[in-house]
């Protein structure tokens, strides 16, 4: 469970670290750069501790579809809240296909 947690942290920094910059186009790009890279350092101060603790009790490619799983949950809230854009039902017809395929990693 704390693997989860930490890699949910994580992915909550990585997403403003990736697409927050997207609400504030008229920045400079350097500025967003750097702003973004400011960001990803907290990422990774959850994300590596994540996997060191979850190693063993997951295997990596479970830890890998688990972030991969949060970060598309994380992603779905952000882009509704953050950058106003509704979820089709294409887009969370696609989520559901990518965790019906982490059913299978889990198996």
């Amino acid at each position: 469970m704390k693997t989860i947690l930490l890699l949910t942290i994580s992915n909550v920094f990585m997403t403003f670290a990736w697409y927050g910059h997207l609400k504030h186009r008229q920045a400079p790009l350097w500025e967003a750069i750097l702003v973004s890279w400011g960001i990803a350092f907290f990422e990774y101060c959850f994300q590596v501790p994540a996997n060191r603790i979850g190693y063993g009790t997951f295997s990596a490619y479970q830890l890998k579809t688990i972030q991969e799983i949060s970060t598309l949950s994380v992603f779905a809230v952000f882009s509704w809240l953050y950058l106003k854009e509704p979820l089709g039902w294409n887009q969370a017809a696609s989520f559901a296909c990518i965790v019906g395929a982490a059913f299978f990693m889990f198996r």
